[in-house]
């Protein structure tokens, strides 16, 4: 076929089948962080860098080699000729969600409705079917109407490094991904089951592994389809280490297929 040699050329990506979100595709913000560590102007090593918006234009497939290319200045992720996210500088423009305590943002997770019915429940950020090691095992619970809260104390299967080590920091597509469910949770994913469309984020300062973290979430504003919701992570003394932004489309879990 023509152009393969250069589609050999490209960076790749492959989202593992351990993190999943709806069935058969990757969690939406997993992937989008995958892809902002590609926008140009990303430090490396982890340190600060500009907000990137990321949205997802198609079901990210499991297993797969993902090509990454810049194409009129988006950093594009495609498979074969089909689009499957872009991602380019972007900007955070709602309000920053307010912190809570460690101690309330347990009690908020005695609430979580994914418990008790859950439309993914093999997501590796907030699924019910998985367990230490594999998932996040976040369950953001409400601590108010249209407000979310839940602790995280990252395992060293998240560290950035080899070593797996408590305090190592934790690579920054798991910090797009704990920045992403407790979002769509703010609103009723039971009743209206959602699905990232886009996220736009930044991350001041890297998590570690061991310690303790809150993430909450906040609904922004629901049109039609489309959900607006945005995240923060803060350490256990309430210092902000990320936050995030998202819009999340409305769909039915049940025909959800990754065509």
């Amino acid at each position: 076929m023509v152009g393969d040699p250069v589609l050999d050329d490209l960076p790749t990506l492959t989202i593992e089948a351990r993190f999943a979100g709806p069935p058969g595709s990757g969690n939406g913000g997993y992937t989008a962080g995958q892809l902002a560590g590609f926008v140009g102007g990303h430090a490396a090593g982890g340190g600060p860098y500009s907000p990137v918006r990321v949205t997802l234009r198609r079901p990210p497939p499991l297993g797969t080699a993902l090509q990454v290319s810049v194409t009129g200045g988006l950093t594009c992720l495609r498979h074969g000729d089909a689009l499957i996210a872009e991602a380019e500088p972007g900007e955070l423009q709602s309000g920053l969600p307010p912190p809570v305590s460690v101690d309330a943002a347990r009690q908020a997770q005695t609430s979580y409705a994914g418990r008790a019915d859950h439309p993914f429940p093999g997501c590796f950020v907030c699924g019910t079917d998985r367990r230490t090691g594999d998932g996040l095992l976040l369950t953001p619970g409400l601590i108010a109407p249209g407000q979310t809260a839940c602790g995280w104390r990252p395992d060293a299967s998240l560290s950035a490094s080899a070593t797996g080590h408590p305090g190592d920091l934790v690579a920054e597509e798991f910090v797009w991904a704990a920045l992403d469910c407790p979002g769509g949770w703010t609103s009723d994913l039971d009743a209206r089951p959602l699905v990232l469309g886009r996220m736009a984020a930044t991350c001041d300062v890297t998590a570690r592994v061991g310690e303790d973290y809150v993430v909450v979430g906040q609904l922004l504003d629901t049109q039609g389809r489309k959900t607006y919701t945005a995240t923060a992570l803060y350490d256990a003394d309430s210092r902000l280490l990320a936050r995030a932004e998202h819009t999340w489309i409305a769909i039915d879990s049940a025909s959800f297929s990754t065509r």
